[in-house]
């Protein structure tokens, strides 16, 4: 019997590659192997959906803490800590509305009662052991104020700290439609922003702390066009610790003389230890550089379709710091059709953009070329007291040619391709697009697998394999898609704990945690374990269940 069921599985996964194969048969991508919907999903019991009614929406800020089992989320007026394990048991709450006084301001400004003038929390940032930093948009005026959330995970403390609020400028965008990013290092807090209650000057900020407050050159299109901020990370360059630098992930407008805007992707980077210039760009960033991410895919008629909306980014840690992967989220702009792609980007390729040609343009009608003129000393770019400038201090030790250059060649010439210069994943001719990402590891009994979990814009989230093939080609296969939301709504962000095996997926109407894993719904035979090639998953012998590297398969 058990020969029965190892030659059923080998020819169905023979006949499975086949079609995965074969460009004559119906292509399956978009096509999981199991579909579960939201009244399914609630009878597995493998999910819980926050059923605390608030008056309250917009669940878009996730932070997990994991050292205290919790995950702190932002939402409209209010501020939750959650149980990890079970984000509805014993939920702390926090009621953090603006005053009448400030809301009545807000609407005789023409904003909209519900969707602009409340206080839309939209930074999550642990200051110490035992408080958090916290801002919101405060019905179009920025506040920021301190959370104490306790010491230890026992403790049943989570409150405002009294008489702490501040201003959010420059830390908080004053309108909640426009997206920022935040990262607290070393009590500094570096944003991506807009800093006006217009919504026209963007920028990313340095705030707090003991440095000198920065910014982006203000009103400078070469710089940050109309940014839509996407996600911040700090990646290390070597063993020196000058040398680490700040990654933004954003995509702005890029207009050319006679051309209508088109939208790019961008990697903009800052040195952490950047003070500004001495006479030119004087509490200005004088190491900003930014590239282009590029995630196309060739036509057969050599024309390229280029997906040119990152919607997220996920960094994905590698035993080395230095060189974690760069998984991005994007979509095709403009209204033509409907299509997504995930690529992937190694930081080699990266840090090689950067130490590359600078773009150069000498007037309105003439196009970018690469720059070939005498590059200053230091390189434009390089952080001082690094690896490259042990003698130089401070930026403001950099010489003027230096920061004068900056200030005109803020891009790089060159794109940042991805890995095998395809993407990863792509849909096209289907009724939705991907607008989150998370990617889990996980060993399974044949190996080790990078699990792709993608939000999509109808609420739903898939899980995704992408396999190696013989010829340089891959074979994806959806193993699952989940309905997480009883309305269909669009997945705003996606958190994910590996050691707890759970997701934490929000929109702007709720919130979902569901396991990573459902091995049952995949049938009650062997050959259907099997086929479904989940890596969490496994036939035991009875049933199909959760591998485990312990037990015997």
């Amino acid at each position: 019997m058990q020969l029965d069921c190892l030659w059923t599985v080998h020819a169905l996964l023979a006949l499975s590659s086949f079609a995965l194969g074969n460009p004559l048969i119906n292509d399956p991508l978009a096509a999981p192997r199991v579909f579960i919907s939201f009244k399914e999903l609630r009878s597995t019991g493998t999910a819980h959906h926050f059923a605390y009614l608030l008056n309250t929406s917009d669940y878009r800020i996730l932070r997990m803490d994991e050292d205290h089992d919790r995950m702190y989320v932002g939402s409209k007026d209010h501020i939750l800590s959650l149980d990890l394990h079970d984000i509805n048991k014993e939920p702390h709450i926090i009621h953090w509305p603006v005053s009448e006084r400030r809301r009545m301001e807000c609407l005789v400004s023409g904003k909209d009662a519900n969707e602009e003038c409340a206080n839309f929390i939209r930074l999550i940032e642990p200051w110490n052991r035992t408080q958090l930093y916290v801002c919101g948009t405060g019905a179009y005026n920025p506040v920021c104020t301190f959370v104490n959330r306790g010491r230890k995970p026992q403790e049943e403390i989570f409150h405002l700290e009294p008489g702490k609020v501040e201003s959010g400028k420059g830390k908080c965008s004053y309108d909640p439609k426009l997206n920022s990013v935040s990262a607290l290092i070393n009590g500094e807090l570096y944003a991506g922003v807009y800093v006006d209650f217009m919504g026209t000057d963007s920028a990313i900020f340095r705030t707090l702390g003991t440095k000198t407050a920065m910014r982006t050159d203000q009103y400078n299109s070469r710089w940050l066009n109309d940014p839509t901020f996407i996600h911040v990370h700090l990646i290390p360059d070597s063993a020196e610790r000058n040398d680490d630098k700040l990654y933004f992930f954003f995509r702005e407008k890029s207009s050319e003389m006679g051309q209508s805007p088109v939208t790019q992707a961008r990697i903009g980077r800052i040195c952490l230890n950047d003070d500004g210039g001495h006479c030119c760009l004087v509490n200005k960033w004088s190491t900003f550089l930014k590239a282009r991410l590029i995630c196309s895919v060739p036509g057969a008629d050599g024309m390229e379709t280029h997906f040119d909306e990152l919607r997220d980014v996920y960094i994905q840690p590698t035993q080395d710091t230095k060189n974690p992967v760069i998984y991005g989220v994007f979509s095709v702009s403009g209204s033509v059709f409907k299509g997504s792609a995930v690529c992937v980007y190694s930081m080699a390729d990266i840090r090689m953009v950067f130490n590359g040609p600078f773009a150069h343009k000498e007037g309105p009608n003439y196009q970018w070329v690469a720059y070939t003129g005498k590059i200053p000393y230091p390189r434009p770019g390089t952080c001082p007291g690094g690896t490259f400038t042990p003698n130089m201090k401070s930026t403001k030790d950099y010489p003027d040619e230096v920061i004068n250059f900056m200030r005109n060649h803020p891009a790089m010439y060159n794109a940042v391709y991805p890995v095998h210069k395809r993407p990863l994943v792509v849909r096209t001719n289907v009724d939705y697009e991907f607008t989150a990402i998370t990617v889990d590891q996980v060993t399974a009994a044949d190996g080790n697998y990078e699990v792709l979990f993608l939000g999509t814009d109808k609420g739903t989230v898939q899980k995704v394999i992408v396999l190696p093939r013989d010829d340089l080609q891959t074979e994806e296969l959806v193993l699952e898609e989940v309905e997480v939301f009883k309305v269909p709504t669009p997945v705003t962000t996606m958190k994910i704990s590996s050691k707890r095996q759970q997701l934490y997926v929000s929109s702007a109407v709720g919130l979902t945690q569901l396991a990573l894993h459902r091995c049952d719904v995949y049938g009650e035979a062997c050959a259907d374990c099997c086929l479904a090639r989940d890596p969490y998953c496994a036939w035991d012998g009875k049933s199909c269940s959760r591998y485990s590297a312990s037990q015997k398969r």
